[in-house]
């Protein structure tokens, strides 16, 4: 592995692991500890609004109850009660006494008085129908006339409220005096009321909250369904509610819930809570990824630490390795900088002086073999000097005229005039007139060569004359035309020359009646030259030849953008037609 030819890796690795399963071990136990007070908080939060609520619900009770006590105690009540027959001003007044008692606790539904004399009931509103005489005779085994009890859900229809769910405080109305029974008081308690505490007791959004009487039948909920039904029903796998308060774990359906309760002081009615531990097992997920992400942070930021020093320390020895592995006589070798006088630093000094030497030997060696090709080429130079050259096609030219060989001298004139511009003492641009006549020369010299082979036709707009444009460009294609085109061509040809300004650029097209291209050789040219390989394929002689097209394409390319290429159309015996536009150069 990498890590062992690498004394940088070898250190690396074993911090890295050195820093990272602590890190990991830290993080297990952080989670672990942070999901289990997430738990411990939810519940405890949970366990904390039920004690709020029951604090809320004891004092209604409380309340009532003590209601309760001053309604019995009141003169004008035990008077109408324990009067020899019914007073109606005693029943006006103490209706209107009980009306005002009953509007400034929004949760009492209604205040009932029944005579055991079979006197017209008191009441702040007026009863249509009661639910509560048939829920005591049904009741018989709970339910003692001579003490007080709270009732079960049951219904009451008032001309204010309309049918109202309700449950309420029954107890016996006695004699002040010689305390015999004079009634029976009943104070309904709204379960709309509760049921809107229950609402607002920021319990969890996705549980659920129930009130229970001491038969474990609800008496209240958050949505108001259940009522009156056994909680069992409710949540399914219920066992009994021991204690005065508790955390059970239940199964709900197919979803693990966590059950909390607390029991009424006043009553043995429970609050019962439900909290899917989904909610808190999100929670820890949420826990799980920040730290997941603390510690993938740390990890990368200690393993980035690790790996710069250590390369940092071990950076002398790595530049040494490496030179010493690539080290080549054709390469200078590069001195280092010696910062300490250790092992190290003695190794990198000797390197240096071995590479001085090794420097001073290579450039003498150098030295003699530039002057030796300096010799060579200037041997060269002088054999085939410019104007040595033109001088002697100069000389042959006059031959050629003396001896009346006008075809030799045209021949060899257009000849040198090619070979002038094609030098042009290594300029790359010239003007289209001059490209033109550089294409023309190198024609009249292939026209020789093959005679009556083609014709050839220059069409160029005057005004372009002078316009500057890159060399070299024209013969290339020509000569596509003459040797691919019509060379094979059965008979005499013509290649046609355009140029034109067209919009904001010059347009050049050599056109050829020559044998043409098939499809497939057509597209076959065109995918090489998208690829820049005709060249390198017409060089190696591939049968596939890119026809010398690419050199041309990829000099327009570099000089004038991608979209000065070359178009290349043709059809077989239907000739070849090459094009190219360039911009407008000034100057």
């Amino acid at each position: 592995m990498w890590f062992k030819h690498s004394l940088k890796g070898k250190l690396s690795l074993l911090l890295i692991v050195a820093i990272v399963f602590p890190l990991l071990g830290a993080g297990v136990v952080s989670y672990r500890i942070a999901s289990n007070l997430t738990e411990k908080i939810e519940k405890q939060s949970g366990m904390n609004t039920l004690r709020q609520l029951s604090d809320k619900l004891d004092f209604i009770i409380n309340d009532i109850e003590t209601m309760s006590v001053f309604i019995i105690g009141q003169r004008n009540i035990q008077s109408y009660l324990g009067s020899d027959r019914a007073d109606i001003s005693l029943y006006s007044q103490n209706v209107a006494f009980l009306l005002n008692l009953a509007s400034s606790k929004p949760y009492i539904s209604n205040i009932t008085i029944t005579s055991g004399r079979g006197y017209p009931a008191l009441s702040n509103t007026t009863v249509l129908h009661s639910g509560l005489p048939r829920l005591l005779e049904a009741n018989t085994a709970d339910y003692n006339p001579a003490q007080k009890w709270w009732t079960p859900l049951y219904e009451n229809q008032t001309t204010d409220d309309g049918i109202k769910r309700v449950f309420s405080l029954v107890r016996p109305i006695r004699s002040t005096e010689k305390f015999q029974p004079l009634g029976e008081l009943a104070i309904s308690v709204d379960v709309d009321e509760v049921q809107e505490m229950l609402q607002d007791a920021a319990w969890n959004a996705n549980g659920r909250l129930w009130l229970v009487n001491q038969e474990d039948r609800i008496m209240s909920s958050q949505t108001g369904e259940g009522l009156n039904m056994p909680l069992g029903q409710s949540l399914q796998g219920l066992g009994e509610l021991r204690g005065t308060e508790g955390v059970l774990n239940i199964a709900r359906g197919q979803e693990s819930n966590t059950l909390l309760y607390y029991t009424l002081p006043s009553l043995n009615w429970k609050l019962v809570g439900v909290i899917p531990t989904r909610i808190y097992t999100a929670q820890n997920e949420y826990v799980l990824t920040l730290t997941a992400v603390a510690i993938g942070v740390a990890a990368l930021l200690a393993g980035a630490l690790v790996l710069y020093f250590t390369a940092w320390v071990t950076r002398p020895l790595t530049k040494l390795a490496r030179k010493l592995k690539d080290v080549s006589p054709g390469d200078p070798v590069k001195q280092f900088e010696v910062r300490s006088t250790d092992e190290i630093g003695m190794v990198l000094h000797s390197y240096n002086q071995l590479g001085e030497r090794i420097e001073r030997l290579k450039n003498q060696l150098q030295l003699n073999e530039a002057k030796k090709k300096e010799a060579d080429i200037q041997a060269l130079q002088a054999q085939i000097h410019p104007h040595f050259l033109y001088n002697t096609l100069s000389s042959i030219h006059w031959i050629a005229l003396m001896n009346k060989d006008r075809q030799v001298a045209e021949m060899v004139g257009a000849l040198g005039d090619f070979l002038r511009f094609s030098l042009n003492d290594g300029k790359e641009f010239c003007s289209v007139g001059q490209e033109v006549a550089h294409a023309q020369n190198y024609v009249r010299i292939m026209s020789k060569r093959f005679q009556d082979k083609f014709d050839s036709t220059f069409l160029i707009d005057p005004k372009i004359q002078e316009r500057t444009m890159l060399k070299l460009l024209l013969q290339p294609l020509i000569e596509n035309s003459i040797m691919h085109g019509l060379k094979k061509k059965q008979g005499k040809g013509s290649v046609f020359v355009h140029a034109e300004l067209r919009g904001d650029g010059l347009s050049f097209v050599v056109e050829d009646t020559g044998v043409g291209m098939d499809e497939e050789k057509l597209l076959h040219l065109r995918s090489l030259l998208l690829a820049g390989e005709a060249d390198e394929q017409r060089q190696s002689g591939s049968s596939n030849s890119g026809y010398g097209l690419s050199s041309v394409d990829r000099r327009l390319k570099l000089h004038y953008g991608s979209g000065a290429g070359l178009h290349i159309e043709s059809q077989p015996g239907g000739g070849t037609r090459i094009s190219f536009t360039i911009p407008v150069l000034e100057g």
